[in-house]
C-alpha cells in the first residue's frame, strides 16, 4: 500500500492543516475522516421534497389550513362583465 500523494499545493496544505487540527495521526487519515464524514452526510441527508413537506406541515399546524376569502375566479370574471 501507498503513500497519499496529493499534486495540489493548495489541497495538501489543506489536508496538512486538516490533520494538525483534527489531531489526526497522518494526513492520509485526516482525508480519509474527511471523506468518510462526507459520505456519511450525503447519506444522511433528507430530499429536498421531504424537507419542504415538513416545512408545509409545521406551518399548517401554526397557522390553519389555506381557507381563502377571496374569491379570485368570481374577481376577474366580474373584470370582464361591462
Amino acid at each position: 500500500m501507498t503513500g497519499l500523494f496529493i499534486k495540489d499545493q493548495s489541497v495538501n496544505e489543506l489536508a496538512m492543516k486538516l490533520a494538525k487540527i483534527s489531531k489526526a495521526p497522518s494526513k492520509t487519515e485526516a482525508v480519509r475522516r474527511a471523506i468518510q464524514n462526507e459520505l456519511n452526510r450525503y447519506a444522511n441527508e433528507q430530499p429536498l421534497v421531504e424537507r419542504v413537506a415538513e416545512i408545509q406541515a409545521s406551518m399548517r399546524e401554526l397557522i390553519g389550513e389555506n381557507k381563502p376569502q377571496h374569491d379570485h375566479k368570481k374577481f376577474m370574471n366580474e373584470g370582464w362583465e361591462l
